[in-house]
């Protein structure tokens, strides 16, 4: 297979963002990673990073010989400035827009803006997030009419032809649960399911069926009926 393009994947290690890092490494022949600290509560995710990573590298050697440099970007100011349910000890609730009080005020805008600085030094010309609008948690930056204006405006910006990729846009979390088996099989569903972390309390006790997590907050109440969605109908 003839591989073209270079990706730099926005990684949380997260169900999500591994998935798209799967899916990345299928279809281009250089993949780097990026993964942000921006004062998460959930921070745990960071050290879940780096497992995922290393498992990824030592249960698909083909993946591994294409997956490049991991950077973690200091973004702890910015979350201060957009303090949210995820940067605070708050409740996770609604606030008075109806927005999720989880919702960080530009999260990915600002995600983005990063990543395409460090694609342009690093030479990677597809931007892959894990954003999706199907399975929709109230974040308006998770849209893809968002992501559109933002590709806009970093290629005029930044004179480039960056193309922001979300593999996940449309899919809910059981198509999500079920593309990982396509792309993996097994050993990517199980890495996901033990070693990824999505909790919003940041809870890395029981294994659940679905993972690890709090199985209350929205992030885990969402993988887990995904989870069950998928098994049911396989």
């Amino acid at each position: 297979m003839t591989y073209s393009a270079a990706a730099l994947v926005l990684f949380s290690g997260g169900q999500d963002s591994t998935t798209c890092l799967a899916w990345a490494l299928e279809r281009y022949g250089r993949v780097e990673t990026v993964g942000f600290d921006y004062g998460q509560r959930h921070r745990v995710e960071l050290d879940a990073r780096l497992t995922v990573l290393d498992g990824l590298r030592r249960a698909f050697p083909a993946w591994a010989e294409r997956l490049g440099a991991d950077h973690l970007l200091d973004l702890r100011g910015f979350g201060a400035v957009g303090e949210s349910a995820l940067t605070s000890e708050r409740t996770l609730e609604m606030d008075a827009r109806g927005l999720p009080t989880s919702f960080v005020p530009g999260r990915n805008l600002v995600f983005l803006s990063y990543a395409a600085a460090l694609a342009d030094r690093r030479g990677l010309d597809r931007l892959v997030g894990g954003m999706c609008e199907t399975d929709f948690s109230g974040y308006p930056d998770c849209r893809r009419e968002t992501l559109d204006a933002m590709e806009r405006a970093l290629n005029l910006g930044m004179d480039r032809d960056f193309r922001v990729e979300t593999p996940l846009m449309k899919l809910t979390k059981a198509e999500t649960w079920g593309l990982a088996d396509q792309l993996g099989g097994r050993a990517l569903v199980r890495l996901i399911l033990e070693e990824s972390h999505t909790c919003y309390l940041g809870e890395r006790g029981a294994l659940h069926a679905w993972g690890r997590g709090c199985g209350a907050c929205p992030a885990c109440e969402l993988r887990a009926r995904g989870w069950d969605e998928w098994r049911a109908a396989a």
